[in-house]
C-alpha cells in the first residue's frame, strides 16, 4: 500500500535558505486565516451538515480536478457531474472516485495535488496515496471521517482557524444562507461577496429574466436606466447590510470607459427590447465598470476585478452542464489603457479601492505593479487561477515587487470553490512567501526580523486592510 507522507519542507527552497525559509515559515503558520474572495457556497456553512461523500467533497465540484481528468477523455458524464437538464449519468460517488484515483497520475507536479494530498494528510489525517488499488479502502476512510461530529462544516470553520470568509454572490441572490448564518451568529465570520456581472452584461442569455428578478428584488422599476442603476445600488446596500465588504467583477478586458448619458440610457432601452449590438452590450459594460467604480466610492465596497478570461471555451460543455467546468481559458489582457479612465476619475479617491487579479502573468511587471505602484487606490491581488501555484507564486513575487513593494498588494487571497483546500491553499503562499523572504535576507537586502514581519503582513495584515473599504 503506497503511504502518504508530506515532507515538512515542502516547497520551501534549498541549500542554505532552507533553514531561514523554515524559520519565517514558522514565524506566519499558525496566523488566521483570512479568506477574503472565495465560492464556497454559503448554504454549506448554513446548511452545516455531513459532506456527503468523498467524490463530492473531492471531485465532482472541484473544475481543477475534473478538467485534467477530461483532458484524458473522461467525460463529465462519467464524473457525476449534472447536466444542466437535472440528471445525472454517473450515480454511484464510488465509481466517481474509483475513476479519479485510478488518473491519480495525471496530477503529478500541479497544485491539485499539493492541495488533494494536503487535505488527505493533514485535515482528513489518513496516510494512503489514492490509486487504483487503494481507491475502495481511501473512499471508506475518508467517507468514515465525514460521518464523525468534528468534520461538520461550521467546526471546520474553527479547525481552519479561519478569522473570515468571503462567498461570491448573484446581485439578485436574496441572501437567504447568509440569513441564517447571522442567526446562528456567524454574520461577522461568513459574508458575501456582490458579482452583478450577469446584469451588467446586457447581451447575456437570461438577462431580461434577471432584470425582473432583480426589480422584484429592490421594489425599483427598472424599466429604464436610472430605475436600473437606483436598483443596483440597492442591492449593493442590501449586501453591505449583509457584512459584504467588496464587489467582484469577471469582465472580459478591463475596459472601463464611461459613455455619455444619452448613450447609456439609448443602449439600456436597446437591451430592453432585444435589440442591442454586441459593440454596444460591450461598451455598456465597460461603462457599466466605470459605473460600479463611482458606486465603489460612495458605499466603500472594495472592488475587484479580474479580467482576461474567455469563459465557456466550449460550447456543447456549456449548453450541457453550465458555467465553471474548466473551460474558461486565459487571453491577453491589458490594464494601462482600459483602466486608465477608471483611474484617472478614482484611483486618488481616498474613498475607493480596488484590487485588480490577472491570468495574464506578462502584464505583472509591465502594467500591474507600475499601476499600483503610484495609483493610492490599487493593489494587486494574489496570482489568480491557473497562476496559484508553487512557480506561479514565486514568479509573481519576483515580477512586482521590486516595482510595487510588499505593500501595495493585497496579500493572499485563496479564490477556492473547494473548501477542504483553503488551509492547503494558505499553507503553500506562506511557504513561498517565506522562500523569497529568505532569498533577501540571504542577499543582504532584509534583516530577518524584517521578513518575518512582512511574512505576518503578507499572510494576515494585508488581506486585512486590502479589504477593509476606505476612509469617510
Amino acid at each position: 500500500m503506497a503511504q502518504l507522507r508530506l515532507h515538512p519542507d515542502r516547497a520551501l527552497p534549498e541549500g542554505d535558505r532552507r533553514t531561514l525559509a523554515r524559520r519565517i515559515y514558522h514565524s506566519t503558520r499558525e496566523l488566521p486565516l483570512l479568506c477574503m474572495h472565495g465560492h464556497v457556497d454559503a448554504a454549506v456553512l448554513a446548511d452545516d451538515q455531513r459532506f456527503s461523500d468523498p467524490a463530492h467533497l473531492l471531485v465532482v465540484p472541484d473544475h481543477y480536478v475534473t478538467r485534467m481528468l477530461v483532458s484524458q477523455g473522461v467525460t463529465l458524464d462519467q464524473l457525476g457531474v449534472p447536466r444542466l437538464d437535472g440528471t445525472t449519468a454517473e450515480t454511484d460517488p464510488r465509481a466517481v472516485w474509483r475513476l479519479f484515483c485510478a488518473h491519480w497520475h495525471l496530477f503529478r507536479g500541479t497544485p491539485s495535488r499539493y492541495w488533494l494530498e494536503h487535505e488527505i494528510a493533514e485535515v482528513l489525517k489518513l496516510d494512503i496515496t489514492p490509486g487504483p488499488d487503494t481507491a475502495d479502502e481511501l473512499y471508506d476512510l475518508i467517507d468514515s471521517r465525514l460521518a464523525e461530529p468534528a468534520f461538520r462544516p461550521r467546526t471546520l470553520l474553527d479547525t481552519f482557524n479561519i478569522e473570515l470568509m468571503a462567498t461570491t454572490d448573484s446581485a439578485i441572490s436574496p441572501l437567504d444562507d447568509h440569513a441564517r448564518l447571522r442567526e446562528a451568529g456567524l454574520g461577522d465570520r461568513v459574508v458575501p461577496t456582490f458579482r452583478p456581472d450577469d446584469l451588467t452584461h446586457v447581451d447575456s442569455a437570461g438577462w431580461t429574466g434577471r432584470l425582473a428578478r432583480l426589480q422584484a428584488l429592490t421594489g425599483v422599476d427598472t424599466g429604464d436606466y436610472d430605475g436600473y442603476l437606483a436598483a443596483l445600488r440597492a442591492r449593493r446596500e442590501a449586501f453591505r447590510a449583509a457584512g459584504a465588504r467588496a464587489t467582484d467583477h469577471g469582465h472580459v478586458t478591463a475596459a472601463a470607459e464611461p459613455l455619455a448619458l444619452g448613450d447609456a440610457r439609448r443602449i439600456y432601452t436597446d437591451a430592453c427590447n432585444a435589440t442591442v449590438t454586441p459593440a454596444a452590450a460591450q461598451a455598456f459594460a465597460a461603462h457599466m465598470l466605470f459605473e460600479m467604480a463611482r458606486m465603489s466610492c460612495d458605499d466603500r465596497l472594495v472592488m475587484q476585478i479580474h479580467p482576461g478570461v474567455l469563459r465557456d471555451h466550449d460550447p456543447e460543455i456549456h449548453a450541457a452542464f453550465g458555467s465553471d467546468r474548466g473551460f474558461d481559458i486565459p487571453i491577453a489582457a491589458e490594464f494601462t489603457r482600459t483602466l486608465r479612465p477608471l483611474l484617472n476619475a478614482f484611483g486618488r479617491d481616498p474613498g475607493f479601492r480596488v484590487v485588480l487579479f490577472t491570468v495574464d502573468e506578462t502584464t505583472y511587471s509591465r502594467e500591474l505593479a507600475p499601476l499600483a505602484g503610484v495609483y493610492p487606490a490599487v493593489r494587486l491581488g494574489a496570482p489568480w487561477w491557473f497562476l496559484d501555484s508553487p512557480d506561479g507564486m514565486r514568479r509573481f513575487r519576483e515580477s512586482v515587487t521590486e516595482t510595487a513593494g510588499f505593500y501595495n498588494t493585497s496579500g493572499f487571497v485563496d479564490d477556492t470553490r473547494a473548501f477542504l483546500s483553503i488551509p492547503a491553499r494558505h499553507d503553500l503562499a506562506r511557504r513561498i512567501d517565506a522562500g523569497y523572504l529568505a532569498r533577501l535576507v540571504v542577499e543582504h537586502r532584509l534583516s530577518e526580523d524584517e521578513a518575518i514581519d512582512t511574512a505576518a503582513d503578507l499572510a494576515y495584515r494585508l488581506p486585512r486592510e486590502a479589504y477593509a473599504g476606505r476612509s469617510e
